[in-house]
């Protein structure tokens, strides 16, 4: 029988800038109050911190999540490999733009006159072309 445990951490963009910039021998710790600035604040403490395994191996990704209302404390702790990581790295920087909105700032929008709605107003490259260099 395999247990299965779940939490969910999520990172401003700011804290995603921090992991993807991350070197091989630093970490990075963050705290999160899922109802801050609410009546519940202070119930639900959850903290995800990002530490080297050491000689260049990857990262140890612990999460915590201190719940005094269901007077539970999980903790999590995942070994995170070299690869793996550069992988993660890659998604939340692929995300970050989507995150940020500037996906939305750059898509084509229908023009308001007749005649060039059918015009991208900014056209992306097409991805093919890089490798044809």
């Amino acid at each position: 029988m395999t247990i299965q445990r779940k939490q969910l951490f999520a990172l401003s963009p700011t804290e995603v800038g921090s992991l993807i910039s991350l070197g091989p021998a630093e970490s990075c710790e963050f705290f999160h109050d899922p109802s801050m600035k609410s009546s519940h604040e202070g119930q639900v403490k959850k903290s995800l911190s990002i530490t080297p395994l050491g000689s260049d191996n990857g990262y140890f990704v612990n999460i915590t999540v201190l719940n005094n209302v269901q007077k539970t404390n999980e903790r999590l702790s995942v070994p995170v490999t070299k690869a793996e990581f550069a992988v993660m790295r890659t998604a939340l920087s692929f995300a970050l733009p989507h995150i940020m909105g500037w996906d939305q700032a750059l898509s084509t929008h229908p023009q308001s006159t007749s005649t060039s709605a059918s015009k991208p107003r900014f056209e992306r490259p097409n991805p093919a072309s890089e490798w044809d260099r």
